[in-house]
């Protein structure tokens, strides 16, 4: 009969084999595939109607003017007296937008920009714009086609950007992408949507509009311009929508390239807890230095990310607070193209934000919000997209076939490694760390950009 020393041995041991089990099987369930949401895809986002929607499917040239006597209001409000604080002794951007540098920027808007306006609308113009309804809403769009298709293959790409950018950030990306290179056998045709609620695209009517619905209106438009298949391009609230395209739609999509890529499934966020206790594991030793784990994320989310919870429960607040001020609205917005564009500029006076960008370029897109009174819609998409309703439809949780790129810049807010994308990104081509760059490439470093872009497009069309 044995001692009751090895019963009790043989009793821990059967107990702690059950508990690897039981985890192993809740490892693997956690992995497990999800199933696809069944979502409307005509669903109705516009204003309430008194009878039956019929969507006007015309596509229309659209005109960006603004309306001069919008602009000499602006001017008006500039030449109001600046009553700010002055920072604190020795400090940058680390509480915030230097009042320093914001005299700068106001001065600079006021006696620079706004008497130029002219100029930058023309430069604003220098693509096609057009609108057509979308379920509802008026959904703008810059329609770039190639401009050197001799001898290349022409390929529609979506591409999205995010918050607080707009299509300003592609610029200077789109002509990369138009007029084609030697590096590429490929050249492109550019639809740059504005996001639904985002300058010149008008806002849903009703709750509900996440992530996963801007999707859908974003594939219909590819639809509606006669594209059924076509690559994806985005960085921010563009790569996690074109992420969920990618996932809801892979009859329509030839390729997915992310300059922010995340994987935001309960197996996902498994594998960045372990890839923090067990980094050897996880993350390849040559790129160690672009991870910092769970913790570094931790932090980053304390320092970095009070907009967001600001944004995600309260959205109507701070957009009443930024309507109609563009002071306001302009330190709202800069700071985040400084800090994200490089933490480490917080340290400086001027937050180094003349080092990648002008004035001018950043003005520009600080005009696009103001001038469409779009702040509020466009801080909705975080509410929506992170309450209960988007995170139970679990698209996070289906993995995306298409063929998928991530390329990472130096000074992104947070980096994601190939191990933990493995299941929301099972074919994943192409992924690659660069020393420079941050949260906007194609407004900081197009070029670089438009390498890894062709580079994966490369390999990506011939594998499907």
């Amino acid at each position: 009969m044995p001692s009751a020393a090895s019963t009790t041995v043989r009793i821990l041991i059967g107990g702690l084999t059950l508990l690897v089990a039981v985890g192993y099987k809740n490892y693997r369930d956690l992995g497990a595939p999800g199933k696809l949401p069944n979502l409307d895809n005509n669903e109705y986002w516009g204003p309430q109607l008194k009878g039956a929607y019929q969507e006007n499917k015309a596509i229309k040239p659209y005109d960006i003017s603004v309306a001069p006597e919008l602009i000499a209001d602006l001017k008006t409000q500039l030449e109001r007296p600046l009553k700010v604080h002055d920072p604190l002794e020795g400090i940058g951007f680390e509480y915030g937008f230097n009042s320093n540098e914001l005299k700068k920027v106001v001065k600079y808007w006021r006696d620079d920009y706004l008497p130029n306006w002219n100029k930058r609308e023309e430069f604003l113009k220098k693509f096609q714009h057009f609108q057509t309804e979308i379920q509802g809403l008026k959904i703008h769009f810059i329609h770039a086609k190639p401009t050197n298709a001799k001898a290349k293959k022409v390929v529609p790409l979506l591409l999205m950007h995010g918050w607080p950018g707009t299509v300003r950030e592609f610029y200077d990306f789109i002509p990369l992408l138009t007029k084609g290179s030697d590096k590429s056998e490929y050249v492109f045709e550019v639809i740059a949507p504005s996001l639904p609620g985002y300058g010149w695209s008008q806002g849903a009517s009703r709750p509900g509009m996440g992530v996963a619905q801007v999707a859908v209106i974003m594939r219909n438009l590819m639809l509606r311009l006669g594209f059924d298949k076509f690559l994806i391009q985005g960085g921010d609230w563009g790569s996690t929508i074109g992420s969920n395209l990618a996932t809801l739609f892979p009859e329509n999509t030839l390729g997915f390239h992310s300059n922010m890529c995340n994987n935001n499934s309960p197996m996902g966020h498994l594998r960045m807890l372990l890839s923090s206790i067990i980094p050897s594991f996880y993350i390849d030793s040559q790129y160690a230095q672009y991870y910092g784990g769970i913790g570094k994320i931790f932090i980053t989310l304390l320092e970095e990310f009070g907009y967001a919870h600001i944004q995600a429960t309260k959205p109507d607040t701070i957009g009443a607070a930024l309507t109609h001020n563009p002071v306001g609205l302009a330190a709202y917005i800069l700071e985040k193209f400084s800090t994200w564009t490089n933490p480490a500029y917080k340290n400086l006076k001027d937050g180094g934000l003349t080092k990648h960008f002008t004035y001018d370029q950043l003005l520009d897109n600080i005009m696009i919000y103001y001038v469409t009174n779009s702040i509020t819609t466009s801080v909705r998409l975080y509410s929506e997209s992170m309450g209960k309703a988007q995170q139970d439809l679990n698209v996070e949780s289906v993995p995306v076939k298409a063929p998928v790129a991530c390329a990472r810049f130096a000074h992104e807010i947070f980096h994601v490694p190939d191990s933990v994308l493995a299941n929301k990104f099972p074919n994943l081509i192409q992924s690659t760390h660069y020393p420079d760059g941050g949260h906007f490439p194609a407004f900081q470093v197009p070029e670089q950009l438009y390498a890894d872009f062709v580079s994966f497009v490369q390999k990506a069309l011939k594998s499907n």
